[in-house]
């Protein structure tokens, strides 16, 4: 592939914003996006409602039209679809990148098609994309990469009348074990703190408290699962001791960390709370490396959403067009 100004990594709502502002400046891109495109909310649950409103998931000014008043997984599928189509964006699917290094004309990313094909892509700038549902806290217990584990959800027809195990005390964990309780299934959610995160949408909180409070879910707080097995998982109370649950499947649904290892050998600078060290253009301390969405906000990743992220693209692609401008850069 010949060099182009922008190379866009994920090609979620914020890598299609990202790729719509470079178009629209009239800069060369391409997107590399290792799945398909919004590959995250297509591994989103089948039946999953958005916390937000449709205008709050717009990009390009392309209206989201939709029957109800929160869309739902299949709504942003086909929104996210048609947008790429009616913008014919340069979307490069099932292609990961796999290394991204610093070249004379900006950057030198190496990729892998899906078939295992390498590849070059070089770039002027490069815009990361990723999010960071692709990348599962992992428990570090023994059997969490068992056959009957897995930490997505995606909905609760397979499992009626058995015993199911939810780990985790967040949005995926409140809406699986509902989904699940609703239809048939035996739930059971264990959870570290001692009480559900605040941070639950509210009209699921009530919900959820309700049915744990009148046995239809059953709750154990203050506890944390330490095995798990075929038929049951070992659950650890806070005094150290532990007891079997029977288990026929469990979902650990425990968060999700943004995954820029690709990025490894250019010394990004951090903070703290593992968020990249970025300016006000979402610009790292890598010179013409830029970090958009919830990819740079490891430690925050509860404050960063399609909602405001996709305006992140905006920004950081203003500043790259100023930049190849002021260098007297032709468009690739």
């Amino acid at each position: 592939m010949s060099l182009v100004d922008v190379a866009i990594v994920g090609a979620g709502p914020v890598g299609l914003a990202a790729a719509i502002a470079c178009k629209r400046a009239g800069l060369s891109y391409v997107v590399l996006e290792k799945g398909c495109v919004v590959n995250a909310i297509f591994e989103y649950p089948t039946y999953m409602s958005f916390f937000t409103t449709a205008p709050e998931l717009e990009i390009g000014n392309h209206p989201m039209v939709t029957g109800h008043d929160k869309p739902d997984r299949r709504d942003a599928l086909m929104y996210y679809r048609l947008v790429t189509q009616r913008e014919a964006l340069n979307v490069e699917q099932y292609t990961e990148v796999t290394r991204v290094h610093a070249a004379p004309a900006g950057f030198t990313l190496e990729v892998e098609k899906r078939d295992g094909t390498p590849g070059v892509v070089e770039a002027r700038r490069v815009v990361v994309a990723t999010g960071y549902y692709d990348n599962p806290l992992a428990l570090g217990i023994a059997g969490e990469d068992g056959e009957n584990v897995s930490h997505y959800y995606t909905e609760a027809h397979p499992f009626m009348g058995l015993n199911v195990t939810v780990i985790g005390a967040g949005n995926s964990a409140a809406d699986a074990a509902l989904d699940l309780w609703r239809s048939g299934v035996n739930v059971t959610m264990v959870v570290r703190a001692p009480e559900l995160k605040s941070t639950i949408k509210y009209w699921v909180r009530p919900d959820l408290e309700n049915r744990i409070k009148e046995g239809s879910i059953t709750a154990h707080f203050n506890s944390r699962v330490v095995e798990i097995h075929p038929e049951h998982v070992v659950v650890q109370r806070e005094d150290g001791t532990t007891w079997e649950l029977p288990t026929d499947f469990t979902f650990a649904l425990t968060g999700y960390r943004p995954d820029l290892s690709f990025l490894d050998g250019l010394s990004l600078a951090t903070q703290p709370d593992e968020c990249l060290v970025l300016d006000e253009h979402y610009q790292s301390s890598v010179p013409g490396l830029f970090v958009v969405g919830s990819a740079g906000f490891a430690g925050r990743t509860n404050q960063v959403f399609i909602e405001n992220g996709r305006f992140h693209a905006d920004h950081a692609v203003a500043e790259i067009a100023r930049q190849l401008a002021e260098r007297g850069v032709q468009p690739a």
